[in-house]
């Protein structure tokens, strides 16, 4: 089991994670945030949530300066040395995305809200967010978040026709999330562990938290897993083999995440 003084990477899920889902209070977890600040140990959020969003949470959270996966893998950014960022390559921009949706929704009358087709105060009112952070959740880069209105063929028929397109829809806690193929949590991780820079003492080793199925593909590729107790219908199916690095929470939220840290670095 790895300990703080290892070249520990901690990659976390915030809605339902580290955050709470109703309040989104991390007090549960401010212990070991604590704990994780003092040796060090770099803490990469890799959320749903946009950049905008997570920049002003990393400033809350005193980790300003780490990398950081936004919007369910389609943005990865850090900032470097030379104060210029680093961010994933390529793929099509969130105009050119709603542009795509917009097009499919007039040639196929899917029935599907955006957040490019609503106001601040209606997200703020799906989400429990305050209007200015809702703001910040509309100020996106490489996906749209949405809620499908339609029947199961349609849906069936909506991800065929993103396909063509090059898209793919990601389930999240809330939405569903249309995105560029093959920029899920899992492939932002790997395009991150490849590119940011090793540790002094050695590779980096990770124990990555989530709740959802969304960050199964995520969970997949670190060291340690640790599944949070979490309110989505779907269970988080991981497809690793090795079991014993897979731990499941008793608690939900920051409990459940402050469980799994206890559970790998004190045992």
């Amino acid at each position: 089991m790895p300990a703080l003084h290892d070249p520990l990477m901690i990659i976390t899920d915030l809605d339902g994670s580290l955050l709470d889902h109703h309040t989104y209070s991390w007090q549960p977890a401010q212990a070991w945030l604590d704990r994780l600040q003092s040796a060090a140990v770099p803490l990469v959020i890799c959320s749903s949530k946009t950049a905008a969003e997570i920049v002003p949470l990393q400033r809350s959270l005193g980790i300003t300066g780490a990398p950081f996966i936004a919007e369910n893998g389609a943005v990865v950014k850090w900032q470097q040395q030379n104060s210029a960022t680093a961010s994933l390559p390529g793929g099509k921009s969130y105009a050119a995305i709603c542009a795509t949706l917009a097009q499919l929704r007039e040639q196929h009358g899917f029935k599907f809200t955006g957040f490019a087709d609503v106001s601040e105060k209606e997200v703020a009112d799906w989400t429990g967010l305050t209007p200015h952070d809702a703001a910040l959740a509309k100020t996106r880069e490489g996906s749209e978040s949405l809620i499908w209105r339609d029947t199961t063929e349609q849906f069936t028929f909506f991800q065929q026709a993103l396909a063509k397109h090059e898209l793919e829809l990601v389930q999240g806690g809330r939405f569903w999330h249309v995105m560029n193929q093959g920029r899920g949590k899992g492939a932002a991780l790997s395009w991150l562990l490849t590119h940011f820079p090793a540790s002094g003492k050695g590779r980096w080793i990770t124990i990555g938290l989530g709740d959802g199925p969304n960050d199964a593909p995520m969970l997949d590729k670190v060291d340690y897993a640790v599944v949070i107790k979490g309110y989505s219908k779907n269970a988080v199916e991981l497809k690793r083999q090795d079991k014993e690095h897979i731990f499941y929470s008793a608690g939900f939220g920051p409990q459940g995440w402050s469980e799994g840290l206890t559970h790998y670095i004190t045992q």
